[in-house]
């Protein structure tokens, strides 16, 4: 009994393991580094590519409760990204080296993995099959899917903030806060007056961007990763009331809240690098250089990494996939991953582990998993497999596709309250759920 799994990034390693776990052979493929995708850095195995962080630990936010979700579930790499946790305040980030270096230990020690390191070019028909090829799929296999399928892929565009050192930013005007001081201040913030941030505006409006091959012309960008010169481009202060707002930010030293902020997150265990959030592009690298040392603090910063923009590749799961992730179409074959319209690192890491599990519970002859709308996975799979939908875009976990409380609305307006309701509900339901 085998099954090959296309993709070794957050979903497919997660998948891989599952499978291990549960006794079953895998040959786990990866295209990198013969092929590269234009957005990864490294080989290796489950690679960040964007962000360092999986977003909040705490179960009363809706990523906060997928993850514990996930560590009832038994999720490897949940546990891996504890294990390389560098300070965030109530986030889970990472350092993305500690972190590959440990699924890749998983992997290796699992004793029922082979790890291929070579394209697939199209889906196998020969063997039960986990695609997990992400949202850089290469255009082959994006091919051959589209075939399969029948159905057209739909694209949006994914953007890259880059990442500054930290020893060259300079802490007379930066200083250390996390937003009304909840959890430890382990943010970098770099104030801006209004005349600081109207130069800053300024640049970043006028600034020359990376021209777009024909295809990609009307993009779609995925709204909680739109670019920031998008974002920009809807008003002067479109910035001051998201990635730059400075409310609940206060420098101790002056006791100031300023008239914007721009917040970079560690991004590596050894704190030598820190990324900006909220800070995706795709201006021209010179123009990103202007732009950044226009930021009070981060004047003469060194730049590591700068940002870039690139294609992401979902399928039309509505009409694909059913909530178990099993296509209709073919029994024997379950899709994972952003790949499914499902985005963010937190929701590619929890569909591999569902796809792994059920995957492992058909070749078992075994119930698949369904999980409840009350949970959050649950949730998040009904909602990409619902068929009324009739223009699918991706989604990551939210309270708004979970099912809804059944009180009173005194307590439906008390968001802290309902969310602590919705978050105690899901986990009791898993608990009854694996005691049975």
């Amino acid at each position: 009994m085998k099954v090959s799994v296309i993709g070794a990034g957050l979903a497919g390693c997660e998948a891989a393991l599952q499978l291990a776990k549960r006794g079953i052979e895998v040959d786990l493929y990866e295209m990198r580094p013969k092929k590269t995708t234009g957005a990864h850095s490294t080989q290796n195995l489950a690679e960040f590519v964007c962000s360092n962080s999986l977003g909040s630990l705490d179960p009363t936010n809706a990523s906060g409760l997928l993850k514990a979700e996930m560590s009832a579930l038994g999720s490897f790499l949940i546990k891996a990204a504890k294990e390389s946790q560098v300070p965030a305040g109530n986030a889970l980030a990472i350092d993305r080296v500690v972190f590959s270096k440990k699924v890749e230990e998983l992997i290796n020690q699992s004793g029922k993995i082979n790890l291929i390191r070579e394209e697939v070019t199209k889906i196998p028909t020969d063997i039960p099959v986990i695609l997990a090829s992400g949202p850089l799929t290469s255009d082959s296999l994006a091919e051959d899917i589209k075939t399969f399928t029948g159905a057209e892929h739909l694209h949006f565009f994914d953007a890259i903030a880059p990442i500054v050192e930290k020893d060259s930013i300079n802490f007379d005007k930066a200083f250390y806060a996390s937003r009304y001081d909840k959890g430890e201040a382990s943010y970098i913030n770099c104030p801006m007056n209004k005349e600081e941030y109207e130069k800053f505006y300024n640049i970043l409006i006028n600034a020359p961007k990376i021209e777009l091959k024909e295809f990609e012309k009307n993009a779609k960008f995925f709204e909680s990763c739109l670019p920031i010169e998008v974002l920009a481009s809807r008003g002067t202060d479109t910035l001051r009331f998201g990635p730059m707002k400075p409310v609940g930010l206060i420098d101790k030293r002056t006791g100031v809240e300023n008239y914007a902020v721009v917040q970079l997150r560690q991004d590596d265990k050894s704190a030598t690098m820190y990324n900006l959030v909220g800070f995706q592009t795709n201006l021209k690298w010179g123009s990103q250089k202007e732009l950044l040392h226009s930021i009070p603090g981060l004047e003469n910063a060194n730049i590591l990494r700068y940002g870039v923009m690139h294609r992401n590749t979902f399928i039309n799961s509505p009409e694909i996939l059913y909530p178990t992730l099993q296509c209709k179409k073919r029994k024997d074959l379950f899709f994972a991953g952003q790949l499914t319209g499902t985005e963010g690192y937190t929701e590619s890491i929890a569909t591999g582990m569902l796809a792994g599990i059920n995957m492992a519970n058909f070749l078992q002859d075994n119930d698949l998993l369904e999980l409840s709308k009350v949970t959050m996975l649950g949730a998040l799979t009904h909602y990409i497999s619902d068929n009324e939908q009739k223009h699918f875009q991706p989604i990551n976990s939210n309270w708004g596709i979970v099912e809804e409380l059944n009180v009173d609305k005194k307590i439906k307006k008390n968001k802290k309250l309902k969310n602590e309701m919705l978050s105690n509900r899901s986990l009791e339901y898993l608990k009854n759920l694996l005691t049975v």
